[in-house]
């Protein structure tokens, strides 16, 4: 039974704000290591804020080892996504689609280090010339067109000045359902004994004496509880300035608005042969959607105006015919046989940016009080170790280890890789990385 704002629980041992696909794997984590775990959720249902907008493109091409380590683990639960919950869902289960991955080369995208990566990992890749790009994907256009350039630019529609050559991973993909895949977690955690409040805002972090003691409704009631995880996306800075706690980061975040388009096929004939690609030479990314139709969101190339929101809940929902024309005809160019439709259709979101495009996954000075923000757009892939690392995060800190100066090292299970968790602090210097959604 999902609770309402009527029905909320008097305590727990963990209070998760936030009910996206971060949120719902946490409750997951939490509740298989025996915690009494209550999701709040300012949305009436799960999944419906940044993650519904999510293109849930699986890919393994991060800045840094532990992204990498985090993507390719990740994988291999979404692969068996059954057993990785443990449960049977009654609205069904999110399928993986395995299409392969390709990474087009430009200046912009460091293929030498990220080569290198998956060499360290164990990732399979494979560098593909221009004519082996021909030849195993036909339907796209090889031209080099670098830098990418808005439409007003005359330049963008000069000739190709030369061909691209891509990197290839084979087991990259997506999953047809980020709404689905999310309420199959939170059902997952559900059955661990997890606890879900919907449509019920947060209105303070109660503390005493340096610790958290629980959280407050809007509507006033008081869940007790000595853990409080702010997963609130694009919301986590508000629920920050409510711990008092802002001010402790060295790596803030704020919301920024994207869209991301469908470009329905022509009748009776479907798109095939398409794999998800990252186009950095134009800017964009995009994948195939179930049907034959193609999905199309921006790599944030440095031409693009960002639309920075200052209050989350004051977008525009609704996809506009400025954005959906940039991205189109973008796609138009690598893909010069899919005709593009004069009416924009698609989903508008918000992303929790981090300054380096890069998570935190964090402890903080405010004890019991923990963060999972930051995730920029690219973390849904990463869905399935979220919660894993920080339940690993939260256990040792309640056990009274000092994360900031002796630092959780967390072992995926599958690759038995370790992963630093000191990477994702909130007092690090930024990251180099692509200052993208590529992160």
């Amino acid at each position: 039974m999902i609770e309402s704002a009527r029905t909320v629980p008097a305590s727990a041992d963990a209070v998760i704000i936030g009910a996206g696909v971060v949120g719902c794997s946490i409750a997951l984590g939490l509740a298989r290591a025996g915690l009494a775990v209550v999701v709040v959720d300012r949305n009436k249902a799960v999944g419906a804020g940044s993650t519904s907008a999510s293109s849930a493109v699986v890919r393994f091409h991060y800045s840094t080892r532990a992204g990498v380590i985090a993507a390719w683990e990740s994988k291999f639960s979404w692969e068996r996504w059954g057993d990785f919950l443990g449960h049977d869902d009654p609205a069904g289960l999110a399928r993986y689609i395995s299409t392969g991955g390709l990474v087009l080369e430009s200046p912009s995208f460091p293929v030498d280090r990220v080569t290198a990566l998956f060499a360290e990992v164990g990732i399979p890749f494979e560098r593909l010339s221009a004519a082996q790009l021909r030849d195993r994907f036909p339907v796209l256009d090889t031209g080099r067109y670098y830098p990418p350039r808005v439409l007003a630019d005359e330049r963008f529609w000069d000739d190709a000045r030369g061909e691209v050559g891509a990197l290839w991973t084979p087991d990259g993909g997506y999953v047809h359902d980020p709404q689905l895949a999310t309420g199959n977690l939170m059902h997952a955690a559900r059955a661990q004994g997890a606890r879900l409040v919907l449509g019920t805002l947060i209105g303070a972090i109660e503390t005493s004496g340096g610790r958290v003691t629980g959280v407050r409704t809007g509507a006033g009631q008081v869940i007790s509880a000595p853990v409080v995880v702010n997963a609130a996306g694009p919301h986590s800075g508000r629920v920050n300035d409510l711990a008092g706690v802002r001010g402790e980061f060295a790596i803030s975040t704020r919301p920024l608005r994207q869209e991301v388009h469908y470009i329905a096929p022509p009748p009776g004939r479907p798109v095939s042969g398409l794999t998800h690609v990252g186009d950095c030479d134009l800017g964009t990314y995009f994948r195939p959607e179930p049907g034959g139709g193609v999905l199309v969101g921006s790599q944030e190339p440095d031409c693009d105006p960002l639309e920075w929101l200052d209050d989350p809940d004051e977008y525009r929902p609704a996809v506009t015919a400025a954005v959906y024309e940039t991205q189109a005809t973008r796609l138009g160019r690598r893909l010069p046989d899919l005709p593009v439709p004069p009416r924009p259709k698609g989903i508008a979101g918000v992303y929790d940016v981090s300054d380096d495009w890069i998570p935190v996954y964090d402890r903080t000075s405010l004890a019991g009080y923990y963060v999972a923000i930051g995730t920029s757009g690219n973390q849904f892939k990463n869905a399935p170790v979220i919660g894993q690392l920080m339940t690993a995060l939260i256990t040792d800190c309640e056990a009274g280890r000092d994360h900031d100066a002796d630092p959780v090292i967390w072992r995926a299970p599958r690759t038995q890789l370790d992963v630093d968790l000191s990477h994702y602090s909130r007092l690090r210097q930024p990251h180099t990385s692509s200052g993208s959604v590529l992160g």
